[in-house]
C-alpha cells in the first residue's frame, strides 16, 4: 500500500481527492489537509510515499511547499490552471491533474506514482550496489535505464543535464547536476574535461586542436582537466 495524503484547501475539492483515493486499491489514505502548514507538521513525524497537492493556497503555495519539504514523497499536483504545468516539472513531480478532472485521470496519475515509488523501494530493499554497467534516470515523468556503454557524452546546463547516447538523435534531458552524475559513473569509463562536459572515454576517436570532436560537436579540454586528459592520451598513444 502506498500512504497518501492530500492537500486543498477548497473542502469540495479536497473530497473529491479523499473519496478517489478511498476506492483506489493501492492508496491508503492516512490524512488530508486544507492548509499545507498543518501537512508540514503532520509529515514531520509521519513519513508518507505520495501526495495530491493543489496549488493555489493561501500563506504557502502547492510549488512552494513541494520545495521545502525534506525526504520528499512523490507529488501530483491538482490545479485548475495549465500554466502551472512547467513548474511542476521543475519541482519534478509525477504528474499534475487539471480541475475538474475525473476518476480515470486520477487513477493514471496514481499508477504512474506507483511505479516509481515501488521501483525506488526495491532498489532500496534489494540494497543494489553501485555498478559498472548502467543507471536510471528519470526524464518525461518516467524512469530510463541508461546503459554506460551507450553513452557519448554529457552535458550539463545549470540543473539539467543532456545525456547524449549512441544511435539516439536527441538527448536524454534529466532534473539533475553534472557533479551529481558524475558520482554514479565509473572512473574507468568517463572522464570529466571542461566544467559542462563528461565524456565516455571508449567513444572518444577523434581529437583536434585540444577538442574532442563528436559529429558536429566540438568539446573543448579546459585547463582544469587538461593534465589529467593528457595522462589517459599518454597511456593509450602508440
Amino acid at each position: 500500500m502506498i500512504r497518501t495524503i492530500a492537500i486543498d484547501d477548497e473542502p469540495l475539492a479536497l473530497q473529491l481527492v479523499n473519496s478517489y483515493i478511498a476506492k483506489t486499491p493501492f492508496l491508503e489514505g492516512v490524512a488530508s489537509f486544507d492548509n499545507p502548514l498543518d501537512a508540514m507538521e503532520f509529515l514531520s513525524g509521519n513519513p508518507v510515499d505520495l501526495i495530491f497537492l493543489d496549488i493555489q493556497m493561501p500563506d504557502l503555495t502547492g510549488i512552494e511547499f513541494s520545495r521545502i519539504l525534506e525526504n520528499k514523497p512523490k507529488i501530483v499536483f491538482t490545479t485548475a490552471y495549465a500554466k502551472y504545468a512547467l513548474e511542476g516539472f521543475k519541482v519534478d513531480a509525477v504528474d499534475y491533474l487539471l480541475k475538474p478532472f475525473s476518476y480515470e485521470e486520477f487513477l493514471t496519475a496514481a499508477r504512474k506514482a506507483e511505479k516509481l515509488i515501488k521501483l525506488e523501494k526495491a532498489a532500496q530493499n534489494e540494497e543494489v550496489e553501485a555498478n559498472n554497467e548502467f543507471l536510471f534516470l528519470k526524464s518525461d515523468y518516467k524512469i530510463r535505464r541508461i546503459n554506460f556503454n551507450d553513452i557519448r557524452y554529457i552535458e550539463g546546463l545549470k540543473d539539467y543535464v543532456k545525456v547524449y547516447l549512441q544511435n539516439e538523435p536527441k538527448p536524454v534531458m534529466s532534473l539533475s547536476t553534472l557533479k551529481a552524475l558524475e558520482t554514479k559513473l565509473p572512473e574507468s569509463k568517463f572522464m570529466r574535461v571542461h566544467r559542462s562536459y563528461i565524456v565516455n572515454l571508449d567513444k572518444i576517436e577523434i581529437i583536434e586542436r585540444g577538442r574532442i570532436v563528436f559529429d558536429k560537436t566540438y568539446i573543448q579540454v579546459s585547463d582544469q582537466y587538461k593534465d589529467k586528459f593528457q595522462e589517459f592520451l599518454d597511456r593509450n598513444f602508440l
